[in-house]
């Protein structure tokens, strides 16, 4: 169930910005919230967009969706600017 919930995200990028990149090390967490202790595998998910507000707007909508899909109480989406040298 996992996998397909991440193929289904990577899908969405894809169909959504054309582009996603994967990185395949995961990073194991462990945190604890309002006394529960929890133990996460997490991994990131690039998409290198312009930095406009549609995107960014995009991404503020989705973020629910997200949250959702994979049962989290938080999800981080970042953004960077980047130079193209």
């Amino acid at each position: 169930m996992e996998a397909e919930r991440f193929d289904q995200t990577r899908q969405d990028l894809i169909l959504r910005f054309g582009v996603v990149s994967f990185h395949p090390n995961s990073i194991f967490g462990i945190w604890v919230h309002e006394g529960t202790r929890y133990e996460d595998e997490l991994v990131r998910l690039v998409v290198d967009v312009d930095d406009a507000p549609e995107t960014r707007q995009y991404f503020v909508e989705w973020k629910p969706a997200l949250l959702e899909r994979f049962e989290q109480i938080e999800i981080y989406i970042a953004s960077y600017p980047i130079d193209i040298l």
